[in-house]
């Protein structure tokens, strides 16, 4: 039996933890054969997949933590209107993150078995 699980994240990239800690276990997650992870960045969060992230060695990178999710098959949808009032384009985003909607993330909560919001 698969597992669906879907993670919403609602903080912003750094100065908190919880964007870092929920990519953690929606990457652990989607490592397991038994297992599909979608990943949706909702308010602050839609700030999380800027491509082109540069942090202090030692530090983690929230832009390469979403890389390693996506290429586990998981699909990152971050909210369309989220990322306007941040002034965030298409091309801002890193690969395998796509401009999403209210209605894909209804449509998501629908799909899952789980939802899990950090």
């Amino acid at each position: 039996m698969t597992n669906k699980t879907l993670f919403i994240l609602n903080d912003p990239p750094y100065g908190t933890e919880r964007s870092y800690n929920g990519l953690r276990l929606a990457a652990s997650l989607a490592r397991r054969d038994d297992e599909l992870v979608r990943v949706f960045l909702i308010g602050d969060a839609s700030s999380c997949p800027r491509r082109g992230q540069k942090v202090p060695q030692g530090y983690y990178n929230i832009e390469l933590m979403l890389r390693a999710v996506t290429r586990r098959g998981a699909a990152i949808g971050v909210c369309g209107t989220c990322m306007d009032a941040r002034g965030l384009v298409d091309a801002d985003l890193v690969d395998g993150a796509h401009r999403s909607t209210l209605d894909e993330l209804t449509d998501w909560t629908q799909w899952a078995d789980r939802v899990l919001v950090f």
